[in-house]
């Protein structure tokens, strides 16, 4: 499982991508999920989808590691397919068989949401894994710095953020090791009826869930005994540079802002 999970997890490499400011990469990300609801035919969708495999093979992050870690997430975006396909009602009939019926609209859509979905969970991962969780709290603390005039707890947030994107693979690894020392005490979680399957689900959450607190609790007695008191007063070790490079992906994001507004219906 551990090998498998991509979110909320770095992979070093010396590419483009890895070496762009991560309060540019935090404001890609932003952005992107702003201009991805322009599209809306498949003109535009290609445009999005070559811009976002053009950032995947400048990070250099292997195709097939993407996929692996992706997989998981395909059944949710083919349920989110046959969830459009089946329940829009609009357009001509293409296909019926007794209570089902199937809309050209409802073929449509079904494909857009579904790369409007798929989409948005690459550019996702692909901040996580060009990003470290110390680079992502940095830019995200300096992007929000203007909120701290109202008060609003800027470093804070951003440290949870930090912890809780560097706990999610630690996390996971603590449940594959459950998992499999239920499995050696006979457990089934892949077989039988639901029922049983739910029920076997409890003595993984419990022990999970008492594991996090303890991993909690000793994670606020180390940050106590060193002396952390928030984010007043204090200084930065790593300081952040913006690059030629962090304008030129702005650009080009504006260019394909552009192109969507040309090419949408």
């Amino acid at each position: 499982m551990m090998e498998k999970m991509i979110f909320g997890r770095y992979v070093p490499a010396d590419s483009l991508i890895h070496r762009l400011d991560p309060r540019s990469k935090l404001t890609l990300i932003f952005l992107f999920v702003c201009i991805i609801f322009l599209a809306n035919n498949w003109q535009t969708y290609a445009i999005i989808g070559i811009y976002t495999f053009l950032l995947i093979g400048l990070s250099r992050i292997p195709i097939r590691f993407l996929y692996g870690g992706l997989k998981p997430v395909l059944w949710l975006v083919i349920f989110t397919f046959l969830l459009q396909l089946f329940f829009t009602r609009e357009g001509h009939l293409v296909f019926h068989w007794g209570v089902v019926k199937i809309y050209e609209e409802g073929i449509r859509m079904g494909f857009f949401i579904s790369f409007r979905f798929f989409f948005l969970i690459l550019m996702t991962s692909l901040l996580t894994l060009t990003t470290t969780p110390i680079e992502i709290t940095d830019g995200l603390e300096t992007l929000l710095a203007p909120l701290k005039k109202v008060r609003f707890p800027v470093h804070e947030m951003a440290l949870m953020m930090s912890i809780s994107l560097r706990f999610i693979p630690t996390l996971m690894q603590e449940t594959d090791k459950i998992m499999k020392a239920q499995i050696a005490r006979g457990v089934e979680f892949a077989s039988g009826p639901i029922k049983d399957r739910i029920k076997a689900v409890i003595p993984l959450l419990i022990p999970l869930f008492v594991s996090s607190f303890k991993r909690a609790e000793e994670l606020a007695i180390a940050m106590e005994a060193r002396g952390y008191r928030g984010g007043e007063g204090r200084t930065k070790y790593r300081q952040l540079s913006w690059k030629w490079g962090d304008t030129l992906q702005l650009v080009l994001l504006v260019i394909i802002t552009i192109l969507l507004i040309l090419f949408r219906s």
